[in-house]
């Protein structure tokens, strides 16, 4: 498992039984425990950073508009 996000032992259990629910709901899959877990770990350690780094940039870009808006307070 990657090592950069650590999820509390409550929260891991909750994350794999969602992947377990949408399996068996969406694709008739009734998934275990192991497979539930090997699935969170591949979205973790593959797909995480993508949605980390849009978030990153995303509150960058709020960030830079924030500072435009407050250097238009200026008074001359």
């Amino acid at each position: 498992m990657n090592q950069q996000f650590q999820f509390s032992k409550e929260k891991r259990d909750e994350m794999i039984g969602q992947i377990r629910k949408w399996f068996l709901e969406e694709r008739d899959e009734d998934l275990g425990d192991l497979a539930a877990a090997l699935v969170l770990d591949f979205f973790t350690e593959e797909l995480a950073p993508y949605f980390y780094n849009q978030g990153v940039y995303d509150s960058y870009k709020f960030v830079s508009r924030m500072a435009d808006d407050l250097l238009g307070l200026q008074k001359p």
